[in-house]
């Protein structure tokens, strides 16, 4: 599965109001990857966009080893890792609010160009314009949803998975800021 293609502009999207409506309405934070679910609905809280996916991102170092599993690489391990990606992917309105969003965004991946990724994937937009998905993977790997990585390889994008979610929930925090006292 393709995950990620360059960011393309937003666009003109009257449906807006009502697609966020619903995905809110269907967001179940109970089934959302437990390490995230503060980021997801921090989202949730932003008028000017909505979660489409996300992943925590999983390190699976053992066969038969749950996908969903949310256990660190062991220390000591030496095998190669199947990594299954960290993303979040959302819809973002073509607004004032909506372009400040996107680009706070879209500096995260400064943070180590080489491992994060900011981008638009077609199969989200062909369903949702204004879809955009930031992702942790070998930008080797950025066309993948899960790669096998070799045990330092997949340390280095543990550590920057981390990082990464720390840095969005600054950008979350920011921007719930800029929001207007009810």
């Amino acid at each position: 599965m393709e995950t990620f293609t360059e960011p393309r502009k937003l666009v003109a999207n009257p449906l807006f109001a009502g697609e966020r409506r619903a995905a809110l309405e269907a967001l179940d934070l109970g089934v959302i990857d437990e390490p995230i679910a503060d980021i997801i609905e921090a989202f949730s809280l932003l008028p000017h966009c909505y979660t489409l996916q996300c992943c925590c991102g999983h390190f699976l170092t053992a066969p038969g080893q749950d996908d969903h599993s949310l256990a660190p690489i062991p220390e000591g391990h030496v095998i190669a890792v199947r990594y299954r990606i960290a993303y979040v992917a959302l819809c973002v309105e073509n607004s004032d609010p909506g372009r400040a969003l996107l680009d706070a965004l879209s500096r995260v991946p400064a943070m180590d160009p080489g491992y994060v990724q900011f981008g638009s994937a077609d199969w989200f937009w062909d369903q949702w314009v204004n879809s955009y998905a930031l992702q942790v993977t070998p930008v080797t790997h950025r066309f993948k949803d899960q790669a096998p990585l070799a045990t330092g390889e997949a340390l280095h994008t543990q550590r920057v998975r981390d990082h990464f979610f720390d840095d969005l929930r600054l950008v979350l925090a920011e921007e719930l800021a800029r929001l207007p006292a009810d």
